[in-house]
């Protein structure tokens, strides 16, 4: 994934506009930084008022799965929004990692 540095730990940008935003979808910004950690797929590529977005499908340490679209400002991301993934996402991406649950 283009974010994945073995170098360095990725840095996120937290301010209350993005806390509050996930925080309506019951997702707090550990969890949506820990999706991002573990080895997320990308769904979608878009460019949204001039600024890239991407759309991944990631897991929590405690196997909840979450859609996330981020943004790079410099090398750090900022999460615009997560949120649980449908049913159907969840079964496929737990598939594809060889989770089983």
């Amino acid at each position: 994934m283009y974010i994945v540095s073995m170098d360095e730990p990725i840095r996120f940008d937290w301010d209350k506009a993005n806390t509050g935003h996930i925080a309506l979808h019951g997702v707090k910004p550990e969890e949506a930084e820990q999706a991002l950690e573990n080895d997320p797929v990308d769904l979608d590529y878009e460019v949204v008022e001039a600024e890239d977005r991407w759309t991944s499908i990631g897991h929590t340490d405690g196997l909840r799965v979450l859609k996330l679209v981020w943004t790079l400002r410099g090398d750090i991301v900022r999460v615009v929004t997560a949120l649980d993934a449908s049913k159907n996402e969840a079964r496929e991406y737990l598939q594809a990692k060889g989770i089983a649950l």
